[in-house]
């Protein structure tokens, strides 16, 4: 989600003002209380899609354009805990930081990390030693692992959220990795994904602890672009919105 020029790589185009107003009025229709986010250049681009007065929005402050972050809607409550570094692709400049907060819903609270992953995995052998993205995806795995570890230490309700740029179907290595650490429900288990047409989801919900017994069945929805044609792909994005809902208990 960029505005300007600056920093970007020659391919990249930033949004024209129709394309905020056209994103802006699918996150309206969304209606979501909660949203992660990747690929923010800072927070006034993120406002032009999610109304100030509705939303407030938090950012990793990462050094580069493609920061990951949250809206989440005005009246619940949240903490903002430190940025989960150890899964940022370049640790100097902090690219793709995790964004980790505790929401407060009513009497409960629920642990959300936020992530944008190391692309170039989609499902290939995780250990695959000629790949560089694959290791890279690797090692965020095991830091993903170790901050569910401390959640079910702390005996927390979490859920870990974004763009994953991992198929997880079938016997999974990465999604394994993670489940060693704690029983995970994975919200697109044995879905596919209707953006831009059917496709393997890669971005994902997964959720654990106490928020397993939150999550609504059949509740996983997919909202779809009615514009059409690669040139709208570019312009709005070549991810669409997946949401859950959750009932919380009082």
């Amino acid at each position: 989600m960029v505005t300007r020029g600056q920093f970007l790589p020659a391919d990249v185009k930033p949004r024209s003002d129709d394309d905020f107003a056209r994103l802006r009025a699918y996150a309206l229709e969304l209606d979501a209380d909660v949203v992660a986010l990747q690929e923010i250049e800072h927070r006034d681009a993120a406002h032009r899609v999610f109304p100030t007065d509705r939303y407030s929005i938090h950012l990793a402050p990462d050094r580069v354009t493609q920061r990951v972050g949250i809206a989440v809607r005005r009246g619940i409550a949240y903490r903002i805990n430190p940025d989960v570094t150890a899964i940022a692709l370049d640790p100097e400049h902090r690219l793709r930081s995790g964004v980790d907060v505790t929401l407060t819903l009513g009497s409960r609270a629920l642990r959300l990390l936020a992530v944008h992953l190391k692309q170039g995995c989609q499902h290939q052998p995780l250990r695959n030693t000629a790949s560089r993205s694959c290791l890279t995806l690797l090692d965020q795995g095991a830091a993903i692992a170790a901050w569910i570890a401390e959640r079910v230490d702390e005996g927390a309700a979490f859920a870990v959220v974004g763009d994953f740029n991992r198929e997880m179907d079938r016997r999974d290595a990465f999604l394994d990795r993670l489940r060693q650490a704690a029983p995970l429900d994975r919200a697109t288990e044995n879905r596919a994904s209707p953006c831009w047409g059917a496709e393997a989801f890669i971005d994902h919900i997964l959720i654990g602890g106490a928020a397993r017994d939150w999550l609504r069945p059949d509740s996983l929805r997919v909202m779809t672009y009615r514009e059409s044609g690669s040139a709208w792909k570019q312009r709005l994005s070549d991810h669409c919105p997946v949401s859950v809902r959750f009932a919380i208990p009082n």
